[in-house]
């Protein structure tokens, strides 16, 4: 008997020490739970007026859905807000992200400047200035970022160009002959400006609308670049004037510090590029523009501007005002992303015998993505999402992995070499995008007196080895199309034709 009850003592005991253990293990969670909310603004009671003293936005910190911090927004504010709230440019510097905000035409309020901390936490900066900025470099000889009308020091402290500060500015660039002191700053309306990276003083070297013969036009100048001992400038303006043929304002052009040349007289969008050495095949310079037909892609290789064609993913972006900053960045070290039209293309820092290839779509998209970079193990992508025609101008950041790139819509588009276009006979079309997409069709049609043949070449090495694919006669004035086999695809495709005519050769890949 009296082991019998040790027993049961013995196991009453150990019970209770098991019921212990577990309800100390319980306190001690909750208490965690408490201690990280109160960090992340969850515990905070109503009417504790102490921890929302001491840091008044976690509590919005918190929220995200699917990327997008609601908190982590730009809002143009008041009544004279009848305007836009993009988010011009973005830039990794002094421990935090740092993005400028832009209105339309320098109309509105409430934006400018904002610093991004590692808590997802957004402050406006007190320098920031409402304007349309969308202009950004990092100037490592001097130890400073420009962003907007900025420049802001490795600590952070931000200084102020108080000349520019009333301009749109939409590029900064690396100075020709003087990187380590000076910059080039670019301005929609076409001026073009030197810039003392010390003192901030500015000095203006050229009104591009007058220097590259715009006229009877609005200018639009959104980006220019540095490389290869030249400047290169787009400017994208585009209406109904240009896609009737009644007007040429656009232009891809190029200085060399001494003139101006045009390269192109259509509208640019984009341009950019990843310095690097011979091994790479040299600084090679993108820029991105368009026809009524399709996407064009002007590459400069070794002093050679190239021409290629990319199929259009929308027509929502064929008017100067609704491309807003179509980029070609790094989106990740020697990386190279490119958005143009619609949709997001890998695009190769590399351009060995001098050509281009491995250039490949991601995916297609509806979102307006002024910038994006890398920040922290996140891809961001800005955004101009809400104008005054639907409310109280916003927009907001997205971040996520780059990959989640390739889920937002399937590569799909449209395009070609000619469209109603003269073709002398011999004429062989520029090359246009044939891989990454899935169904593929090419219509063919002429308006001459007589039978034309049309001949289909393929580029599948991508570097300008061309083979005939097919043969296609096209009765006169009459229309064919062919619908390519599945799974068959090349990096590029050309067209020629055997008499003079106006012709179209257009793809459509679905």
């Amino acid at each position: 008997m009296k082991r019998n009850s040790i027993y049961r003592f013995l196991r009453r005991c150990n019970g209770m020490v098991i019921r212990l253990m577990y309800h100390s293990q319980m306190v001690i969670v909750i208490l965690l739970i408490i201690a990280f909310g109160n960090v992340g603004g969850l515990a905070q009671a109503p009417g504790d007026k102490t921890s929302g003293a001491e840091n008044p936005v976690t509590e919005k910190s918190t929220i995200q859905v699917k990327g997008v911090f609601p908190n982590l927004t730009v809002m143009a504010q008041g009544v004279g807000s009848d305007s836009e709230a993009g988010i011009g440019a973005l830039i990794p510097w002094a421990e935090k992200l740092w993005a400028v905000g832009y209105v339309s035409h320098i109309r509105g309020e409430g934006l400018g400047l904002y610093e991004i901390g590692e808590d997802m936490t957004m402050r406006r900066h007190p320098a920031s200035i409402t304007g349309t900025f969308a202009n950004r470099m990092v100037h490592w000889p001097s130890g400073q970022a420009f962003i907007g009308p900025h420049a802001i020091d490795a600590e952070g402290n931000v200084r102020t160009i108080e000349s520019l500060k009333h301009y749109r500015l939409t590029a900064t660039m690396s100075h020709l002959t003087d990187p380590e002191n000076k910059v080039y700053f670019l301005g929609m309306e076409g001026h073009f400006w030197e810039v003392d990276v010390r003192t901030l003083e500015s000095k203006l070297l050229f009104d591009l609308v007058r220097e590259l013969e715009i006229k009877d036009a609005p200018a639009h100048f959104k980006d220019a670049c540095s490389a290869q001992g030249r400047v290169v400038v787009v400017n994208n303006t585009y209406d109904g004037k240009e896609f009737l043929g009644q007007r040429d304002a656009g232009r891809l052009a190029e200085w060399d510090g001494k003139k101006w040349t045009i390269i192109e007289r259509n509208p640019f969008i984009g341009v950019g590029g990843s310095a690097s050495g011979d091994t790479y095949g040299g600084d090679t310079i993108y820029a991105t523009g368009w026809t009524k037909s399709s996407v064009v892609l002007r590459v400069l290789v070794k002093g050679q501007w190239q021409r290629y064609l990319l199929p259009k993913a929308s027509h929502t972006w064929d008017h100067a005002w609704n491309t807003e900053w179509m980029r070609i960045r790094h989106a990740m070290t020697e990386r190279l992303l490119m958005d143009v039209h619609g949709m997001f293309y890998e695009l190769p820092a590399l351009s060995y015998e001098g050509k281009i290839w491995g250039i490949r779509p991601i995916c297609s998209h509806l979102r307006v993505v002024p910038d994006f970079c890398h920040w922290r193990g996140l891809f961001v992508m800005a955004s101009n999402q809400i104008d005054h025609d639907e409310g109280q101008p916003q927009s907001g950041l997205w971040f996520g992995n780059i990959d989640e790139l390739w889920s937002m819509g399937k590569p799909a588009g449209w395009g070609g070499p000619w469209w109603d276009a003269p073709v002398k006979a011999g004429t062989v079309s520029d090359p246009f995008l044939m891989t990454g997409f899935d169904k593929k069709v090419v219509h063919l049609a002429h308006e001459s007196s007589r039978q034309v043949s049309f001949t289909v070449e393929v580029d599948f090495l991508g570097n300008g080895t061309w083979k005939t694919y097919e043969s296609f006669s096209v009765p006169a004035k009459g229309y064919v199309h062919h619908e390519f086999p599945d799974g068959f695809s090349a990096h590029w495709v050309r067209v020629r034709v055997d008499a003079d005519c106006t012709a179209t050769a257009y793809f459509m890949y679905n």
